[in-house]
């Protein structure tokens, strides 16, 4: 089992990272949600999985599961979700100003100077 778990955490990790290293901006957010997943999945697993332990401490148990990892997943989760809504739209709304989804794509030039040397006639020297 924690062969498994370990093997998933890595496979997301690389993942998540290939996708960053990307040059469009939807893999680099697919990338850094893999990555905040993987995250997910390593605190989960700092608190000592226990199957059938109840999280709360009582006189019928013998033993429980330690609940503030859970706690902080959830957290993480929510946070997650809503960081990454923000990101998708930041995202849209610069594919929709640049017309393309690059990274690294340069700033558009301004607008005035082409259209003065497009239509601007050329002089006889």
């Amino acid at each position: 089992m924690e062969a498994m778990l370990a093997i998933a955490i890595g496979l997301l990790s690389s993942c998540g990272v290939y996708l960053m290293l990307r040059a469009r901006t939807f893999p680099v957010i697919l990338g850094l949600t893999l990555l905040s997943y993987a995250v997910n999945l390593f605190l989960f697993a700092s608190g000592r999985l226990v199957v059938n332990a109840p999280p709360i401490i009582s006189n019928e148990a013998s033993h429980y599961t330690d609940p503030i990892p859970q706690a902080l997943v959830l957290t993480a989760i929510v946070i997650g979700f809503g960081m990454t809504a923000y990101i998708v739209t930041l995202a849209l709304r610069g594919l929709s100003e640049s017309g393309g989804d690059h990274v690294d794509m340069p700033a558009p030039a301004d607008d005035t100077s082409h259209a003065d040397s497009k239509h601007r006639p050329e002089q006889a020297s």
